[in-house]
């Protein structure tokens, strides 16, 4: 799956060179980037099927149409001038905030391990933070507002991670950077999950074409049988993907601050695994460096809920109602 994300991101970066041919590295850089954030991709494309669960068929396209539309307007009208106006005036402040949204991963992958091991007690103490607007006239409208709100904090992380990869390009150049990748990321998780979620009904017209042959109904039988399955497998590569970005970038935001140990004892133990297996040097180097960064954001989850359940919750219930109605006031 991660493999086939990259290649989409990869013909992204492909569209945008021909789009700013007069800006030749504004492609390369917009690869760069997407690629620093296929992680938060491959959660984002295992989060998004569940918000049209339970749904019509007839519904599942439209509500992924709303929450693209929405995720579109969070990276361009909010989070990319909020990005640029970051670079401008407290550029050092993005690898705080970088470190802030590892956290959130970290602490959503705990989270989602924590619920598959206790499904009755997970999520209690963040009830208060997952209020959406009461106002919304339906069902749909509360799952789509939801998801906006889901996709806002991974498409801040996606922004931030892109922004800090081209830190020296000009202006104009870095919001291009910043528009491909957030155009390109939105249309390719989302046309992603509008397949995953109309695969079982592709697999169920498959299945009833008896004038086909044997091929084409057992290939639809076996897109219904196989769906769950993947969506399950899907969600694990999620989380596993959340717990080892959030800790890489936890790990790299320390070695920044000059706190360099836990990095560098995580590149030497990558390095003695390559060197070990010269066969699969850069895959087994590859897999314990993200071993090593799934832990420490393992570690820095566990440490998060405390302050969700005991600081940010309580804050959230007294402000957030003021701040949605604001929100909601200048039509965000």
């Amino acid at each position: 799956m991660s493999l086939g994300l990259l290649a989409l991101l990869d013909d992204i970066a492909a569209l945008a060179k021909v789009a700013a041919s007069s800006l030749d590295d504004i492609a390369g850089q917009a690869a760069k980037a997407g690629s620093k954030a296929a992680g938060l991709v491959i959660d984002d494309t295992a989060v998004a099927p569940r918000f049209v669960t339970g749904f019509s068929a007839a519904r599942e396209l439209p509500i992924i149409g709303k929450i693209t539309l929405g995720s579109l307007r969070n990276k361009l009208l909010i989070l990319l001038p909020a990005a640029l106006v970051l670079s401008l005036l407290l550029p050092k402040a993005i690898t705080f905030l970088l470190m802030i949204g590892g956290a959130y991963l970290s602490y959503e992958g705990v989270e989602k391990i924590y619920g598959l091991l206790m499904p009755d007690a997970a999520g209690g103490h963040e009830a208060a933070l997952d209020s959406i607007n009461p106002d919304a006239k339906s069902l749909e409208d509360r799952k789509v507002a939801s998801a906006i709100k889901t996709d806002f904090i991974l498409s801040a992380e996606i922004m931030a991670i892109t922004l800090s990869t081209v830190p020296n390009l000009g202006f104009l150049a870095q919001a291009a950077v910043l528009a491909i990748v957030g155009v390109g990321i939105t249309l390719g998780v989302y046309g992603a999950v509008a397949i995953i979620v109309k695969a079982d009904d592709i697999g169920l017209a498959l299945a009833r074409k008896d004038s086909a042959g044997v091929l084409v109904p057992a290939l639809g039988r076996g897109l219904v049988t196989g769906m769950p399955y993947f969506l399950n497998a899907l969600g694990i590569v999620g989380t596993f993907a959340m717990l080892w970005v959030g800790g890489g970038i936890i790990l790299h935001g320390l070695e920044t601050y000059g706190v360099e140990a836990p990095a560098h004892l995580a590149q030497h133990l990558a390095e003695g695994a390559a060197t070990a297996l010269p066969a699969a040097g850069t895959l087994l180097g590859w897999a314990v460096q993200a071993l090593c960064s799934g832990v420490v954001g393992i570690v820095v989850g566990i440490l998060t809920i405390p302050v969700v359940s005991y600081l940010l919750s309580p804050l959230w219930r007294k402000v957030g109602p003021f701040l949605r109605r604001g929100l909601r006031a200048i039509g965000i």
